[in-house]
């Protein structure tokens, strides 16, 4: 008998059987401990295995085991064609970076696999972030069966990080060189938030390629192509790059239909490459307000009593139009209208301009403030207390505060195109966000008009609320089924 037959009679196809040896290989005695080869032999049957049919998906998973990493779409064509001359010697000489030694290597067959690398090991907000929390918090809850994995050092693979969420965090911000590198094999691999880091990105696509994996990811906008003068230059190619990427995934579910039209548009581009594309949907997202528990800042510090007050809520980012906002508010001052105008939100790539501006207004006495951050409960206190908000982009993939405070009954001034346009159905006035005179027409018209506002915070308040669970529910359904509404029992086998 055999080498390779001896391991026949474990295991049930050619791929399980690679997985399997590629793993005894990887960590030293493993081979003659476990199935009685010595690793002479465990090196000659997976060589045989190679041999046979040294197809893309074999080489992917065998540099896998063996290197303790997933391996980018060049290696794979690369070490292809050395065994299809050489033989599959060279390959099996392969061994893991000194640095990932102490790993062992955990093939996940059949099960669902979520990248979370960006958002479980930060503290910041940002839309896309809060998106993935909220998420990850309902699919937990919901006992999703999921094994949730970062990056490894360097954007090599996966390593686990658990089964629910709050555990994925607090292993995401531990170091540890002993959590088990993942590799996903005939799986679902999920992707919720955005990668943009080359190695990573390269990485993900030869798993889409290779790994046998279904593959889905969330589509939040293509604003580096749609409007990339709003965006960082780095950026602009960085989803270029992504883009490469996605394009060999299975699904994108995009967060609202505006978003699903523009990534549609590039599935069309590449169709052209004679890439077949991913099927694109949208799962459009929750628009229910923010947790209001108790404040823990007391918002009459933050705003005069007897004053109105405009909030908008955003970083400052170009796109974001806030230097249009404080233009806009200038303009009504000089025309004798006093309000209080009050920024929630970080700064962000090219902020400079806004900052100095804001300070110009400041120093002359105008009522306008600027917060980094606040918490939930003080957010919805704030929207709350604002007679309305204001949210002109340029472009979005969604618009996170229009939801917001139109989930609490206030108005909301936005962009009469797009996404904002999609969502802001009531209780909303549309502009023209590159026309400051109509931001200004609009601010002033509200402050001027209180029954307007009030029909407008009546029109708010008895919009139909879509709830977190229902998001997520869906989002499942579509990443992982690859259909709406639909549910069943999802096989997960566990990290082996």
């Amino acid at each position: 008998m055999t080498a390779s037959a001896t391991v026949t009679h474990r295991v049930r196809s050619r791929h399980e059987r690679i997985a399997l040896l590629g793993r005894l290989l990887a960590v030293p005695g493993a081979a003659d401990r476990e199935v009685g080869l010595s690793p002479a032999e465990a090196v000659a049957a997976l060589a045989e295995l190679l041999e046979q049919d040294p197809s893309p998906s074999r080489i992917w998973l065998t540099l896998a085991v063996l290197t303790s990493a997933l391996p980018p779409s060049a290696d794979v064509v690369a070490w292809r064609r050395r065994v299809r001359l050489d033989g599959a010697e060279a390959l099996l000489a392969l061994r893991p970076a000194r640095r990932m030694r102490r790993r062992p290597v955990s093939v996940l067959e059949g099960g669902v696999v979520v990248d979370v690398h960006h958002t479980a090991r930060t503290d910041l907000e940002t839309g896309i972030q809060r998106v993935v929390v909220n998420v990850m918090r309902r699919w937990t809850a919901a006992d999703r069966p999921m094994t949730i994995v970062g990056w490894l050092p360097g954007d090599e693979g996966f390593e686990l990080l658990g089964e629910r969420w709050d555990h994925a965090q607090a292993a995401s911000r531990t170091t540890s060189g002993t959590r088990p590198v993942v590799v996903p094999w005939r799986s679902t691999y999920l992707l919720p938030e955005l990668a943009v880091e080359a190695d990573r990105l390269d990485r993900l696509q030869s798993l889409a390629q290779y790994s046998g994996s279904a593959t889905a990811v969330v589509g939040y906008d293509c604003v580096p192509l749609t409007v990339p003068e709003t965006a960082g230059g780095g950026m602009r190619g960085a989803f270029a790059r992504n883009l490469a990427a996605v394009a060999w995934f299975d699904r994108v579910a995009t967060i609202s239909e505006a978003a699903a039209v523009e990534y549609r548009g590039w599935a069309r581009m590449v169709e052209a490459a004679g890439i077949e594309g991913p099927q694109i949907s949208a799962v459009v997202l929750a628009d229910e307000s923010v947790p209001s528990d108790a404040s823990s800042v007391s918002i009459r510090d933050l705003v005069r009593d007897g004053h109105p007050l405009v909030l908008c809520v955003g970083s400052h980012e170009p796109r974001k139009n806030h230097l249009a906002v404080l233009h806009a508010a200038e303009l009504v001052w000089r025309d004798g209208v006093d309000f209080d105008l009050l920024f929630v939100g970080g700064n962000a790539w090219n902020s400079a301009r806004f900052l100095e501006r804001l300070g110009e207004l400041q120093r002359s006495g105008r009522p306008v403030r600027s917060l980094r951050r606040v918490d939930d409960a003080t957010l919805a206190a704030l929207y709350r207390r604002a007679a309305f908000s204001v949210f002109p982009s340029v472009n979005e993939g969604y618009g996170l505060p229009i939801v917001e405070s139109l989930a609490l009954g206030t108005p909301v001034i936005t962009s009469a195109f797009g996404s904002m346009r999609e969502i802001a159905t009531s209780g909303s006035v549309l502009v023209d966000p590159r026309d400051d005179r109509s931001i200004a027409d609009a601010i002033a018209g509200l402050l001027r008009d209180e029954p307007r506002r009030a029909a407008l915070a009546d029109e708010a308040g008895s919009r139909a609320v879509r709830s977190w669970e229902a998001y997520a529910d869906e989002l499942w359904s579509f990443m992982v089924h690859g259909g709406h509404g639909r549910t069943g029992p999802q096989s997960n086998s566990g990290v082996s």
